[in-house]
Protein backbone atom coordinates (compact mmCIF):
# COMPACT_ATOMS: atom_id res chain seq x y z
CA UNK A 1 0.00 0.00 0.00
CA UNK A 2 1.59 3.46 -1.22
CA UNK A 3 2.38 5.50 2.47
CA UNK A 4 -0.11 8.14 3.41
CA UNK A 5 2.68 11.23 2.38
CA UNK A 6 2.06 10.08 -1.37
CA UNK A 7 -1.49 10.97 -1.42
CA UNK A 8 -2.23 13.98 -3.79
CA UNK A 9 -5.89 14.34 -4.17
CA UNK A 10 -8.05 16.37 -1.48
CA UNK A 11 -11.60 16.06 -1.48
CA UNK A 12 -14.45 17.36 0.87
CA UNK A 13 -13.71 16.43 4.35
CA UNK A 14 -17.59 16.60 5.49
CA UNK A 15 -18.97 13.18 6.19
CA UNK A 16 -21.66 12.32 3.68
CA UNK A 17 -24.88 9.88 3.33
CA UNK A 18 -27.39 9.30 0.65
CA UNK A 19 -31.24 8.54 2.08
CA UNK A 20 -33.34 7.72 -0.63
CA UNK A 21 -36.88 7.20 0.92
CA UNK A 22 -40.03 5.31 -1.00
CA UNK A 23 -39.12 6.72 -4.26
CA UNK A 24 -41.54 5.76 -7.38
CA UNK A 25 -40.10 6.65 -10.91
CA UNK A 26 -40.18 6.28 -14.52
CA UNK A 27 -39.75 6.98 -18.14
CA UNK A 28 -43.32 8.95 -19.53
CA UNK A 29 -46.12 6.08 -18.84
CA UNK A 30 -43.49 3.15 -17.30
CA UNK A 31 -43.19 3.38 -13.65
CA UNK A 32 -39.69 1.51 -13.21
CA UNK A 33 -39.17 1.86 -9.12
CA UNK A 34 -41.83 1.39 -6.90
CA UNK A 35 -41.54 2.78 -3.65
CA UNK A 36 -37.89 2.42 -3.10
CA UNK A 37 -36.31 3.08 -0.31
CA UNK A 38 -32.12 2.38 0.96
CA UNK A 39 -29.41 4.65 2.74
CA UNK A 40 -25.90 4.49 2.05
CA UNK A 41 -24.09 5.47 5.47
CA UNK A 42 -20.64 7.74 5.58
CA UNK A 43 -17.96 5.78 4.65
CA UNK A 44 -19.86 2.57 3.47
CA UNK A 45 -19.94 0.99 0.16
CA UNK A 46 -23.51 -0.22 -0.46
CA UNK A 47 -24.34 -2.81 -3.34
CA UNK A 48 -27.59 -2.70 -5.53
CA UNK A 49 -27.83 -5.76 -6.71
CA UNK A 50 -30.16 -6.54 -9.69
CA UNK A 51 -30.74 -8.58 -13.32
CA UNK A 52 -31.04 -6.78 -16.35
CA UNK A 53 -33.98 -4.05 -16.09
CA UNK A 54 -35.26 -4.22 -12.58
CA UNK A 55 -34.38 -0.26 -11.89
CA UNK A 56 -30.78 -0.58 -10.83
CA UNK A 57 -29.84 2.34 -13.37
CA UNK A 58 -32.67 4.45 -12.91
CA UNK A 59 -32.23 4.67 -9.27
CA UNK A 60 -28.74 5.67 -9.74
CA UNK A 61 -30.18 8.52 -12.14
CA UNK A 62 -32.81 9.78 -9.72
CA UNK A 63 -30.20 10.37 -7.08
CA UNK A 64 -27.93 12.09 -9.67
CA UNK A 65 -30.88 14.45 -10.85
CA UNK A 66 -30.33 12.67 -14.22
CA UNK A 67 -34.31 11.85 -13.66
CA UNK A 68 -37.12 13.06 -11.45
CA UNK A 69 -38.93 11.23 -9.04
CA UNK A 70 -42.37 11.35 -9.15
CA UNK A 71 -43.07 10.26 -5.97
CA UNK A 72 -40.82 10.35 -2.99
CA UNK A 73 -38.16 12.02 -1.47
CA UNK A 74 -33.86 11.83 -1.88
CA UNK A 75 -31.48 13.49 0.63
CA UNK A 76 -27.98 14.06 0.95
CA UNK A 77 -27.02 14.38 4.80
CA UNK A 78 -23.14 16.11 5.00
CA UNK A 79 -21.99 17.12 8.34
CA UNK A 80 -25.54 17.00 10.02
CA UNK A 81 -27.24 18.87 7.20
CA UNK A 82 -29.85 17.04 5.05
CA UNK A 83 -30.34 18.55 1.55
CA UNK A 84 -33.10 17.60 -0.81
CA UNK A 85 -31.64 16.46 -3.91
CA UNK A 86 -35.37 16.47 -5.27
CA UNK A 87 -35.92 18.93 -8.21
CA UNK A 88 -31.61 19.68 -8.42
CA UNK A 89 -30.01 19.21 -11.61
CA UNK A 90 -26.91 16.79 -12.30
CA UNK A 91 -24.71 19.85 -12.18
CA UNK A 92 -25.92 21.08 -8.88
CA UNK A 93 -25.99 17.14 -7.14
CA UNK A 94 -21.80 17.56 -8.55
CA UNK A 95 -21.39 20.64 -6.74
CA UNK A 96 -22.69 19.04 -3.48
CA UNK A 97 -20.21 16.47 -3.68
CA UNK A 98 -21.56 13.64 -5.71
CA UNK A 99 -20.15 11.75 -8.78
CA UNK A 100 -21.12 9.33 -10.74
CA UNK A 101 -19.04 6.52 -12.90
CA UNK A 102 -22.12 5.66 -15.21
CA UNK A 103 -22.81 2.36 -17.52
CA UNK A 104 -21.05 2.35 -20.46
CA UNK A 105 -18.59 4.82 -19.34
CA UNK A 106 -19.74 7.66 -21.89
CA UNK A 107 -16.20 8.72 -22.24
CA UNK A 108 -15.51 11.71 -25.47
CA UNK A 109 -13.75 8.98 -27.77
CA UNK A 110 -12.14 11.53 -30.18
CA UNK A 111 -10.21 13.09 -26.98
CA UNK A 112 -7.17 12.01 -25.19
CA UNK A 113 -7.34 10.35 -21.55
CA UNK A 114 -5.56 14.26 -19.89
CA UNK A 115 -8.28 16.16 -21.71
CA UNK A 116 -11.13 13.45 -20.54
CA UNK A 117 -9.74 13.64 -16.81
CA UNK A 118 -10.11 17.67 -17.06
CA UNK A 119 -13.44 17.69 -17.96
CA UNK A 120 -14.33 15.98 -14.81
CA UNK A 121 -13.09 18.82 -12.74
CA UNK A 122 -15.50 21.73 -14.09
CA UNK A 123 -17.14 22.00 -11.31
CA UNK A 124 -15.72 25.54 -8.90
CA UNK A 125 -14.06 23.70 -5.58
CA UNK A 126 -12.54 21.24 -8.22
CA UNK A 127 -11.06 23.44 -10.82
CA UNK A 128 -8.91 25.33 -7.53
CA UNK A 129 -7.29 22.01 -7.02
CA UNK A 130 -7.20 20.79 -10.94
CA UNK A 131 -3.39 19.73 -10.50
CA UNK A 132 -3.34 18.47 -7.33
CA UNK A 133 -6.54 16.44 -8.62
CA UNK A 134 -4.82 15.30 -11.94
CA UNK A 135 -1.73 14.17 -9.98
CA UNK A 136 -3.91 12.06 -7.92
CA UNK A 137 -5.81 10.66 -11.22
CA UNK A 138 -2.25 9.62 -12.63
CA UNK A 139 -0.56 8.16 -9.15
CA UNK A 140 -4.21 6.05 -8.90
CA UNK A 141 -4.10 4.75 -12.12
CA UNK A 142 -0.59 4.41 -13.88
CA UNK A 143 -1.58 3.17 -17.22
CA UNK A 144 -3.42 6.70 -17.37
CA UNK A 145 -0.04 8.45 -16.74
CA UNK A 146 1.49 6.25 -19.33
CA UNK A 147 -1.33 7.53 -22.08
CA UNK A 148 -2.20 10.68 -21.31
CA UNK A 149 -1.75 11.35 -24.62
CA UNK A 150 -4.00 8.35 -26.11
CA UNK A 151 -7.25 9.44 -27.56
CA UNK A 152 -9.42 7.32 -25.06
CA UNK A 153 -11.74 5.49 -27.52
CA UNK A 154 -8.81 3.86 -28.79
CA UNK A 155 -8.04 2.54 -24.66
CA UNK A 156 -9.23 -0.90 -23.90
CA UNK A 157 -12.65 -1.34 -22.16
CA UNK A 158 -11.23 -2.07 -19.09
CA UNK A 159 -8.82 1.14 -19.34
CA UNK A 160 -11.75 2.84 -20.25
CA UNK A 161 -13.61 1.79 -17.12
CA UNK A 162 -10.38 2.99 -15.22
CA UNK A 163 -10.81 6.04 -17.09
CA UNK A 164 -13.93 6.40 -16.48
CA UNK A 165 -13.72 6.00 -12.59
CA UNK A 166 -10.82 8.81 -12.28
CA UNK A 167 -12.92 11.20 -14.41
CA UNK A 168 -15.19 10.91 -11.56
CA UNK A 169 -12.91 11.63 -9.15
CA UNK A 170 -11.64 14.64 -10.88
CA UNK A 171 -13.99 15.98 -9.39
CA UNK A 172 -12.84 15.57 -5.86
CA UNK A 173 -16.30 13.77 -4.61
CA UNK A 174 -17.11 12.31 -1.04
CA UNK A 175 -19.76 10.17 -2.50
CA UNK A 176 -19.20 8.35 -5.76
CA UNK A 177 -22.08 6.48 -7.54
CA UNK A 178 -21.01 3.58 -9.67
CA UNK A 179 -23.30 2.27 -12.33
CA UNK A 180 -22.93 -1.02 -13.68
CA UNK A 181 -18.85 -1.55 -13.65
CA UNK A 182 -18.71 -5.02 -15.01
CA UNK A 183 -20.33 -4.61 -17.92
CA UNK A 184 -18.45 -5.21 -21.59
CA UNK A 185 -15.73 -6.22 -19.23
CA UNK A 186 -13.37 -10.00 -19.39
CA UNK A 187 -13.62 -11.32 -15.87
CA UNK A 188 -10.08 -10.51 -15.13
CA UNK A 189 -10.55 -7.21 -16.03
CA UNK A 190 -13.87 -7.03 -13.48
CA UNK A 191 -11.68 -8.00 -10.58
CA UNK A 192 -9.08 -5.36 -11.54
CA UNK A 193 -11.78 -2.64 -11.57
CA UNK A 194 -13.15 -3.69 -8.46
CA UNK A 195 -10.01 -4.02 -6.68
CA UNK A 196 -9.33 -0.29 -7.30
CA UNK A 197 -12.75 0.90 -6.31
CA UNK A 198 -12.20 -0.98 -2.87
CA UNK A 199 -8.32 0.83 -2.58
CA UNK A 200 -9.75 4.67 -3.77
CA UNK A 201 -12.64 4.09 -1.33
CA UNK A 202 -10.50 3.06 1.63
CA UNK A 203 -7.81 5.58 1.01
CA UNK A 204 -9.83 8.26 0.32
CA UNK A 205 -12.76 7.78 2.72
CA UNK A 206 -15.44 7.78 -0.44
CA UNK A 207 -19.15 6.79 0.11
CA UNK A 208 -19.88 4.43 -2.29
CA UNK A 209 -23.10 3.05 -4.10
CA UNK A 210 -22.51 0.82 -6.78
CA UNK A 211 -25.04 -0.74 -8.71
CA UNK A 212 -23.97 -4.11 -10.59
CA UNK A 213 -25.52 -7.55 -11.29
CA UNK A 214 -21.96 -9.68 -10.23
CA UNK A 215 -22.75 -11.02 -7.40
CA UNK A 216 -18.92 -12.21 -6.77
CA UNK A 217 -17.24 -9.53 -7.68
CA UNK A 218 -19.56 -6.89 -5.96
CA UNK A 219 -19.42 -8.97 -2.48
CA UNK A 220 -15.71 -8.02 -2.49
CA UNK A 221 -15.74 -4.74 -1.73
CA UNK A 222 -19.54 -4.49 -0.70
CA UNK A 223 -20.17 -3.86 3.38
CA UNK A 224 -23.61 -4.68 2.57
CA UNK A 225 -26.49 -4.20 0.02
CA UNK A 226 -29.72 -4.80 -1.29
CA UNK A 227 -31.67 -6.82 -4.23
CA UNK A 228 -34.10 -4.75 -6.06
CA UNK A 229 -36.30 -6.73 -8.18
CA UNK A 230 -38.98 -5.18 -10.32
CA UNK A 231 -38.33 -1.80 -9.30
CA UNK A 232 -38.98 -2.64 -5.56
CA UNK A 233 -36.99 -3.82 -3.03
CA UNK A 234 -36.65 -7.11 -2.28
CA UNK A 235 -34.18 -7.40 0.38
CA UNK A 236 -31.88 -5.19 2.62
CA UNK A 237 -28.80 -7.42 3.45
CA UNK A 238 -26.93 -6.07 6.90
CA UNK A 239 -23.97 -7.76 5.59
CA UNK A 240 -22.15 -9.84 2.61
CA UNK A 241 -23.20 -13.17 4.27
CA UNK A 242 -27.03 -12.19 4.68
CA UNK A 243 -26.96 -11.65 0.71
CA UNK A 244 -25.08 -15.00 0.29
CA UNK A 245 -27.11 -16.73 2.26
CA UNK A 246 -30.20 -15.29 0.35
CA UNK A 247 -32.70 -17.34 -1.77
CA UNK A 248 -32.78 -14.40 -3.97
CA UNK A 249 -29.28 -14.50 -4.42
CA UNK A 250 -28.99 -17.81 -4.76
CA UNK A 251 -31.57 -18.39 -7.65
CA UNK A 252 -29.98 -15.68 -9.85
CA UNK A 253 -26.40 -15.42 -8.68
CA UNK A 254 -25.29 -18.54 -7.40
CA UNK A 255 -27.48 -20.85 -9.79
CA UNK A 256 -29.03 -22.76 -6.20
Amino acid sequence: MRSSTTKTWKGPTLAHSIVVDNVSAGYGAVRVLHGVSIEVNDGETVVLLGTNGNGKSTLIKCIMGIIQPDEGEIYLEADGERINLAGRNPEEIVNLGVALVPEGRRLFPRLTVEENLLLGAYREEARRGIDRNLAFAFEAFPVLAERKNQLAGSMSGGEQQMLAVARALMSAPKVLLVDEPSVGLAPILVSRVIAKIRELKEEYQLTVLMAEQNFNQAVKIADRGYIIVHGEIAFAGEDTEALAGHELVKKYYLGA
